[in-house]
């Protein structure tokens, strides 16, 4: 049986939400069991059901790495000193982002070779059922191009493991399309990549066109990709609160929804950024999941679902095995 460990606290939403996330899930897939961190007083409901390791302590949003491994008695030093020790083969959590990426990588290590871990995650395009890669979305602020050619040897890895793209384009996030575009660090990155053999480069590719389908992986400095996933979260909310102020405006309005509803849903499904629910920590020695620090029941659980696809494809083995 398979196991992941969930760090129930340090989410804006505290355990609630976690705790639905955890029965619910559980109720769907029977081969998985759940271990869960923090307040034990707040995980009475789950006694018996799941194991609970109690960790108390909760990690502010502005802790760094050195700050959770001497909190020994949190939620989230315990998740990742479970997985760590080998007892679980997953780990969640929607706590401080820069303290649970920066200590599963104290914790964890880097695979073999690995200059730097980054977050990936996928992206939802127009074209329907389809996922884009983008790596990295914000485990660094600053990247060098040796960690940007990296990146997208690892995004390509990740996109043939899990979405099961056969031979993935791969583009750099850039201010332009053409060669001569980028930052000085994506310049010197585009170069190490039309050298490189291991990944399928097209070449540079503008904000735009990122969800246009064209591409599988896309590659991007950590600062610039963070900010290019709070923009689509911020505009897939804006466009969705637009049609639905849209559809109310009168009585045709409301009779004219009555035909385009079915569209409508698809559209809003497909621009849901909860149903991703979290990035992967890729690079680092096991599957490490970050969930939005807002999740929801239904964000976590999809946050959950993420882990066990990547525990199922076996993602850090094909990922060593690819660097190697």
């Amino acid at each position: 049986m398979k196991t992941i460990v969930i760090d129930t606290l340090g989410g804006d939403n505290g355990a609630k939400p976690i705790i639905e996330a955890a029965k619910k899930f559980l109720n769907e897939n029977k081969d998985y069991k759940l271990i869960l961190t923090g307040d034990k007083n707040e995980l009475s409901s789950l006694e018996g059901v799941c194991e609970i390791i109690d960790a108390p302590e909760v990690v502010p949003m502005t802790a760094g790495a050195l700050e959770v491994m001497r909190m020994k008695n949190s939620s989230m030093y315990q998740a990742i000193e479970y997985l760590k020790n080998n007892h679980a083969d997953a780990v969640v959590s929607c706590g401080s982002t820069g303290g649970f990426l920066s200590a599963a990588t104290i914790g964890l290590k880097n695979l073999p070779g690995v200059k730097r871990a980054a977050l990936v995650s996928a992206f939802p395009t127009k074209i329907k059922g389809k996922k884009v890669v983008i790596l990295d979305i914000g485990a660094s602020n600053e990247n060098s191009p040796e960690e940007l050619e990296q990146f997208a040897v690892m995004g390509s890895l990740y996109a043939k493991s899990v979405f099961k793209y056969d031979k993935p384009r791969v583009y750099l996030l850039a201010n332009g399309s053409e060669d001569t575009k980028g930052s000085p660090t994506s310049k010197e990155a585009f170069k190490l990549l039309k050298n490189n053999k291991k990944v399928n480069f097209i070449g540079n590719m503008e904000a735009r066109d990122a969800l246009n389908g064209e591409a599988e992986v896309i590659v991007s400095d950590g600062f610039s990709g963070n900010i290019f996933l709070k923009g689509a979260e911020g505009v897939a909310k804006m466009m969705a609160k637009m049609v639905k102020a849209a559809f109310k405006k009168n009585l045709w309005s409301k009779l004219g929804y009555l035909h385009v509803r079915k569209g409508i849903k698809e559209m809003s499904d497909t621009m849901d950024y909860k149903s991703v629910g979290g990035g992967m920590l890729v690079g680092v020695n096991g599957v490490v999941v970050k969930a939005h620090g807002n999740s929801d029941a239904y964000s976590f659980e999809c946050a959950m679902n993420v882990a066990k696809n990547l525990v199922d494809s076996k993602v850090v083995e094909k990922i060593e095995k690819g660097l190697n």
